[in-house]
């Protein structure tokens, strides 16, 4: 029988803070527990019966007598909170450091480098909310043309300009350009062209969105590769592992458009891997402190699981599980250094407690053997 499994990661939904999560300033933190306080309980039915409720303590989500999957959460062993490295992990990248931040802005020679390769000046150079800093110069870069370079807590070089004034293409460009030159002491972890339409007061940013990381080493997406099994990505997982390992990909508008094409790569591919990342809780509800979107957002992936699950094959594997957290009660509207949701389903699976797993790098372990993918010196251990 040919082998299948549909990984999607919830972008953020964090279950709970680290025992580190004070370093990082993140004590407290629990994305999933948090907002279902803040809101009065979730309604969350169909991760409910897979067990989502026995992982941890969720208003409005008992847990279940029998949960439908196996369960469990995830301890992250690499350095940092943000998404590169939390999906670089599942797949057996684990980094020792956390890639650069930039707090208080790029340093003035840095910037004074891109601005003479790309052949204007760039405005903003400050950490800020991606909405917030269109709104502050938004109108100015109308009337220049200069990007807007900024970053926020994580590893990012963000350059946001409006399509009218600097081409898709353009801007494209010219975060390829920040991201040969963005390395050695300064390789963030991603380079992220912004792009918004509209007019002063009343500006969009559209779905053109693209992520340029650095190139990671070998992982487990390459062992399944080579060994002659697709790789598919849905959402930003090419953009991720900067196309590493990865056979084909289909774009994503959002959470929902994310569910079709999953289900649309379901239906091509009937073998391998699909990897998916779900986007909306982090960048729409997470940074923006609205715990009653953040819940929204789950309570309407929750409906959509269903068909998911009704197009999964006999031999077919559902890994559900977050890169990080984002809490959006919390104090900042930063990222949060959390363990992640663990939840494996299936008829090959049996329904158990997992525990907690002591590295994200266990689920490239677990799908790499069940898809029987031979794997040298990576870290995890299967959980299958």
């Amino acid at each position: 029988m040919k082998r299948r499994v549909i990984l999607i990661v919830l972008d953020s939904v964090g279950i709970g803070e680290m025992p580190d999560s004070c370093q990082y300033g993140d004590g407290g933190c629990n994305t999933l527990v948090n907002t279902a306080r803040a809101v009065g309980g979730l309604k969350i039915p169909n991760l409910q019966q897979l067990g989502i409720g026995n992982i941890t303590l969720i208003d409005g989500t008992a847990p279940v007598e029998s949960p439908q999957a196996a369960y469990g959460k995830m301890e992250e062993q690499s350095a940092g909170k943000d998404t590169t490295t939390g999906h670089w992990e599942m797949m057996g990248i684990i980094l020792e450091r956390p890639f650069p931040t930039y707090p208080q802005g790029f340093p003035i020679d840095l910037l004074q480098k891109f601005e003479q390769l790309i052949g204007r000046p760039a405005i903003g150079n400050k950490a800020a909310s991606g909405t917030e800093i269109i709104k502050e110069l938004g109108e100015y870069h109308m009337k220049t043309g200069y990007p807007i370079v900024y970053t926020s807590a994580d590893s990012v070089f963000q350059i946001a300009a409006h399509e009218e004034i600097i081409p898709l293409p353009q801007l494209y460009e010219m975060c390829q350009t920040a991201r040969n030159l963005l390395q050695g002491e300064h390789a963030v972890g991603r380079v992220i062209a912004r792009p918004f339409i509209g007019q002063p007061g009343n500006f969009v940013r559209t779905a053109h969105r693209h992520d340029y990381s650095l190139q990671p080493e070998k992982n487990i997406l390459d062992y399944i590769q080579e060994s002659g099994e697709s790789v598919i990505g849905v959402g930003k997982i090419k953009d991720i592992f900067a196309g590493r390992g990865i056979t084909s990909s289909y774009a994503i508008e959002n959470n929902d458009d994310g569910v079709d094409k999953i289900i649309q790569a379901m239906q091509m591919h009937e073998s391998g891997l699909i990897f998916a990342n779900l986007i909306d809780f982090d960048q729409l509800y997470g940074h923006r402190n609205d715990p009653h979107g953040y819940a929204a957002a789950l309570e309407a992936f929750d409906r959509r699981l269903p068909d998911i699950i009704n197009t999964m094959q006999d031999e077919d594997i559902l890994i559900l599980t977050a890169d990080h957290g984002c809490d959006p009660t919390f104090a900042g509207t930063d990222h949060t250094r959390e363990y992640v949701p663990l939840l494996v389903y299936g008829t090959a699976v049996q329904p158990q407690d997992l525990g907690i797993r002591t590295t994200f790098a266990d689920i490239g372990q677990s799908l790499a053997g069940y898809l029987r993918v031979k794997v040298e010196g990576l870290p995890g251990n299967s959980f299958l």
